[in-house]
């Protein structure tokens, strides 16, 4: 009776743990909701008493998204190490992606949008900030990346307070056409390549253009004519989160800078192709309604969710190549 009953406690044990383990991860895997970076940016002001500048929408927007990275369901988890966080793949990958935009907006933060010119004082507190989100975010001993993310949003909280003060006019947002073309030219190459790594999913004979448009162009290496590229079908689902995540934190600073740059737009008739941008990129985030992600051939029986997702990322990429010719026009 007792070795009966110990056998089942053997066996039991394990397969309880295992299904709570499946169950947390199946709730662990959720993409959180975008939310409204206007009403945001107007709650925050007035937590804080803060008056809403120029650029104030867009710095809220930074901060609300790196807050939502640390404090949705389940915490950051690119750097856990224990189950059944470790076991997950997908979100991890979203934060990632997430995380990418945050330090493209940090750094053209740091080095256009606050300054007047190539020759003027960085800000202080987006000179702490900026290396601060580029910090590893897969580390878990001390100092945690956690850690180092909420230092990052502290900085980057007092710019914030000085932008929207008169008594701190050192604290400056530039919405400037260059400054924003600047910011879009990151963004292009970002798709670009999400895009080009999307569309690998099924493999693809590309045609070399490395040195396209140049006669004088020159390469580390040779490289052959023709490529075969195809993505791994371990890292098919990687690459289609991770682009989730770039277009998810992008939604939420392009809409904010519709409200920052809106007169910019408005003077260049480019404020219906920014709005473009943004719907397409909403389109890109999409409920999945399928328990796995699929990799159907591109004409085949079965869909391909990264050829579809591939499809409104280089739509809103070549929205924004127009875009940027429209800003850099007199």
């Amino acid at each position: 009776m007792h070795f009966t009953k110990a056998r089942i406690l053997w066996v039991g044990i394990p397969l309880v743990l295992l299904l709570v383990c499946a169950a947390m991860m199946l709730w662990l895997n959720f993409e959180p909701p975008v939310f409204n970076p206007v009403a945001k940016a107007t709650v925050h002001a007035q937590e804080h008493g803060h008056q809403v500048v120029t650029g104030y929408t867009t710095t809220t927007a930074l901060i609300e998204t790196m807050n939502v990275l640390l404090h949705k369901r389940g915490g950051y988890m690119s750097n856990d190490i224990l189950p059944p966080w470790v076991f997950l793949d997908n979100i991890p990958n979203w934060e990632f992606g997430v995380l990418t935009q945050i330090r493209d907006l940090a750094r053209a933060m740091r080095n256009d949008f606050s300054r007047s010119q190539t020759q003027s004082t960085e800000d202080l507190d987006l000179a702490k900030a900026e290396p601060l989100f580029h910090y590893d975010s897969a580390r878990w001993f001390p100092p945690d990346t956690e850690g180092r993310y909420r230092k990052a949003i502290e900085s980057t909280e007092r710019y914030l307070k000085h932008l929207s003060s008169p008594a701190s006019p050192e604290a400056q947002f530039y919405a400037r056409a260059d400054n924003l073309a600047d910011w879009l030219a990151v963004v292009e190459k970002r798709l670009g390549s999400l895009s080009q790594r999307l569309s690998a999913s099924v493999g693809q004979v590309r045609l070399n253009t490395d040195l396209s448009g140049d006669p004088g162009a020159r390469q580390s290496t040779a490289t052959p004519e023709l490529q075969t590229v195809k993505t791994p079908w371990t890292q098919i689902d990687d690459v289609f989160y991770e682009s989730r995540g770039n277009a998810w934190a992008l939604v939420h600073f392009l809409r904010a800078m519709e409200i920052d740059f809106e007169g910019v737009l408005r003077k260049k008739n480019a404020l219906i192709s920014f709005r473009q941008i943004i719907r397409e990129l909403e389109a890109s985030l999409g409920p999945l309604h399928s328990p796995m992600l699929l990799n159907g051939s591109q004409f085949g029986l079965f869909a391909n969710h990264s050829l579809m997702l591939a499809n409104y990322i280089s739509r809103a990429n070549a929205a924004i190549i127009d875009l940027r010719k429209l800003l850099q026009q007199g």
